[in-house]
């Protein structure tokens, strides 16, 4: 996919980001919801796992190139954190309507905040800063907001 070769510089700056661009014959995904739902499928089914999880999800899409939209390969994430595969399976097709529901409500309360990008990092609930940025950045955006506050703290 020829878009994640724009991926290259923000992964440059992080020498401990690891990313490849998709070079696979594995599909694409289609969409981020089914991922979305799985996250927060497993959550309720294993809070304590959520963040292994999480962190699993992003090595597979951004360095393994697997089809995090693919609930074959979802179910074999949550196995990887140590759920039941077929549990998991089953539990989220239970709930995947209604998280689905979630995880559009989320994205169109985002959009109705003007947060257009992934990822969008909100700084003191006022600043959106958008896309992948370096953390020099991030860091001049909350030295102005501190000097721009009464007092300047």
């Amino acid at each position: 996919m020829a878009y994640t070769e724009s991926w290259l510089r923000p992964a440059s700056v992080e020498p401990a980001a690891k990313f490849n661009v998709w070079a696979t014959d594995e599909t694409q995904p289609t969409s981020s919801v089914p991922a979305h739902v799985a996250a927060k499928s497993l959550a309720l089914i294993d809070p304590e796992a959520s963040d292994a999880f999480h962190h699993r999800l992003l090595s597979a899409y951004f360095t393994e190139n697997r089809t995090i939209s693919d609930w074959a390969v979802l179910s074999d994430l949550a196995a990887d954190v140590g759920l039941d595969r077929d549990e998991f399976l089953s539990l989220s097709a239970e709930r995947e309507k209604s998280l689905a529901e979630e995880v559009i409500a989320e994205h169109n309360e985002a959009v109705q905040q003007g947060i257009t990008a992934v990822p969008t990092m909100v700084i003191d609930e006022v600043l959106p800063v958008q896309g992948a940025q370096e953390v020099d950045t991030i860091s001049r955006w909350i030295e102005r907001l501190i000097e721009r506050r009464p007092g300047g703290a």
